[in-house]
């Protein structure tokens, strides 16, 4: 069952993806970013292998990528980070396969729902941006993430424990606190790092009150 979930998510996704042709993209600021992405992001999904036994610390990066990238180049980013981690770790191709999936696919689409959601539901403004994309976002993306990933082992007939729904939800908020931080900075320093701001949209001035 795992494989087949698996393989499904990530075919429709890179499917999708190739489509939007987002690598158009990177004629711009945005190559940047993805460069530093596929040089960092390796290291978090790499993580667990290179900690002692016992301390599995797993963080995600996939909600910060769609917000600098966007989601169709995010997908992609995500595919070399994954053969990366593949490539130099020591996990077999199925585990290279369900991180690519469950800590880069779903919490990305995860991210893209929440923030069509925010810009929908709530008032353009940098700080609406950074706290409920960037940070509250996040923690939901990655949490509901680790959520599904757990309930479908449960249907498959693995245990579940109630201390790795602890550990995944406060590795969610982990998260959360360095996409909330990065996107911060990049909305102050760098906004053109983040193919989701926009300038005209989030620091617009409020239309004068008539007199």
């Amino acid at each position: 069952m795992w494989p087949f979930v698996d393989i499904a998510i990530a075919s429709v996704s890179v499917a999708v993806a190739l489509w939007l042709r987002p690598w158009r993209m990177l004629r711009g600021p945005l190559l940047t970013p993805a460069l530093a992405s596929l040089v960092l992001l390796p290291w978090l999904w790499l993580l667990p292998q290179k900690m002692p036994a016992g301390l599995q610390v797993q963080l995600s990066g996939a909600s910060l990528l769609v917000l600098m990238l966007g989601w169709p180049l995010a997908v992609l980013v995500l595919l070399l980070v994954a053969l990366v981690v593949w490539w130099v770790g020591q996990a077999g191709a199925w585990l290279a396969l369900s991180q690519w999936v469950w800590l880069g696919l779903v919490p990305a689409a995860l991210a893209l729902l929440i923030g069509a959601l925010v810009k929908r539901l709530l008032p353009p403004n940098p700080f609406v941006y950074t706290l409920g994309r960037g940070f509250l976002g996040t923690a939901v993306a990655v949490f509901v993430s680790g959520l599904l990933m757990e309930g479908l082992r449960l249907m498959a007939g693995e245990p579940v424990q109630e201390p790795v729904l602890v550990a995944r939800w406060l590795m969610a908020w982990g998260d959360a606190f360095l996409t909330g931080m990065l996107c911060a900075v990049f909305v102050a320093f760098v906004p053109q790092w983040l193919a989701t701001w926009s300038d005209e949209r989030y620091l617009k001035k409020p239309p004068a009150s008539g007199g």
